[in-house]
């Protein structure tokens, strides 16, 4: 196997799409940020210093997932169609648990939005929280499934579906 994003040199580069089909393309990630339960309480109530912090978060994933290409440098700049974060208190974790899902007609997959999406809405959470203390955990980001595309669809549960 070869890396799609380095030339026969070694070097980095952004990678010719454009023979590839358009399709429908689908990615769902997830992450946790584990935090002492006073501070969960915190955010379960909207009481912590910077307000409500679950739906800034769910708009933070959003925004993320949108301007991935500036972020990450040799993604493709795409037109995504939707964009799903769901930020949720956990009791079990302690902590908030994050799920974005994000879908495009394309000739790219869109895996790395739905996984930045994960990732700013937990630092967002982080952020919003961190006056309670510095003792939080980001963990466990990755993604969860993908469709469309050549090489098939994929999911974390039973790997290579097409």
């Amino acid at each position: 196997m070869t890396l799609s994003h380095l030339d026969e040199a070694g070097r980095a580069r952004m990678v010719d799409v454009g023979a590839k089909p358009e399709s429908v393309r689908t990615a769902r990630a997830e992450g946790t940020i584990r935090m002492d339960p006073a501070a969960l309480a915190l955010v379960r109530g909207s009481s912590g210093p910077k307000g409500d912090v679950l739906s800034t978060a769910e708009l933070a994933g959003t925004m993320a997932a949108k301007r991935t290409a500036e972020l990450i440098p040799l993604c493709h700049p795409i037109g995504l169609d939707q964009v799903v974060v769901k930020v949720e208190a956990d009791a079990t974790v302690p902590g908030v648990r994050v799920e974005a899902q994000v879908k495009a007609t394309g000739r790219t997959g869109v895996e790395m939005e739905a996984l930045t999406a994960v990732s700013l809405a937990l630092l967002t959470v982080y952020d919003m929280v961190k006056a309670s203390g510095h003792g939080m955990e980001i963990m466990g980001i990755r993604l969860v499934e993908k469709t469309g595309g050549t090489r098939g669809d994929w999911n974390r549960a039973n790997g290579r579906t097409a």
